[in-house]
């Protein structure tokens, strides 16, 4: 078995906020920008699950650029599929069923003094993966609510080159949020975040390359993969 995190959502670097973490541990996952603005769904015109529009996170300096702006809805978390077309995810593809891959995003406290983390906001339950080039029909099918193969001047664009992973029915969005990060000075004295001394417990290390920042995806080492997908799938 095979569990992999992956960063996704919106940050500082790619939208201009985190995303928003309330004070009894829910959250909203905000989506990076589309910057071809393919996509009808915008910050302006999305509710979050909890009914307040997506644009309402955003600072008031930002709040009129982006209100329009559309999204980059991905991963999706209504039929559980990610996509990506880019050399650093292409190790997705070797995921099978039963793997987890393991979202995790960057949060800061919305209603409450939480400093900005990362930290875990879902998971897919892997029903399959591999290059879209390879899917039946079916699987496409199965693949049509995501980014990526919704929009087919995308779809016909990276098709060859894109990873495409669909979640079963035991995925889920989290209702709250996990603490993953610890911030640590870099010999420049910038702030880099790392996987937690707790998290680490759970994860492993990575052999020692505990950077979460703005890393590739991290696989799990086969030791602690058993207990890591246990503590997982107990998140709700």
């Amino acid at each position: 078995m095979n569990l992999v995190l992956l960063r996704v959502g919106i940050d500082s670097g790619c939208g201009g906020i985190q995303g928003p973490l309330f004070a009894d541990g829910r959250f909203e996952f905000i989506p990076i920008p589309d910057n071809r603005s393919l996509d009808q769904r915008t910050y302006g015109n999305t509710q979050g699950r909890y009914g307040q529009p997506l644009i309402e996170f955003f600072p008031p300096r930002l709040r009129t650029k982006m209100a329009d702006q559309s999204m980059h809805v991905d991963p999706e978390f209504e039929t559980f599929t990610y996509g990506d077309p880019t050399t650093p995810k292409r190790g997705l593809a070797k995921l099978l069923a039963g793997d987890l891959l393991v979202f995790y995003a960057g949060l800061e406290g919305f209603d409450c003094a939480v400093e900005p983390g990362l930290f875990i906001v879902g998971f897919f339950e892997v029903a399959f993966a591999g290059f879209a080039r390879d899917f039946s029909s079916s699987q496409l099918r199965q693949c049509s609510g995501n980014f990526h193969v919704r929009h087919t001047p995308i779809f016909n664009e990276q098709k060859e080159v894109l990873v495409l992973v669909r979640g079963n029915q035991r995925s889920r969005l989290l209702k709250k949020a996990q603490p993953l990060s610890e911030t640590r000075r870099q010999a420049n004295g910038q702030p880099l975040k790392v996987l937690s001394r707790e998290m680490q417990k759970v994860f492993g290390d990575f052999g020692g390359k505990i950077s979460i920042q703005r890393s590739p995806p991290r696989w799990v080492h086969a030791s602690h993969v058993p207990a890591a997908a246990s503590f997982v799938r107990s998140l709700r």
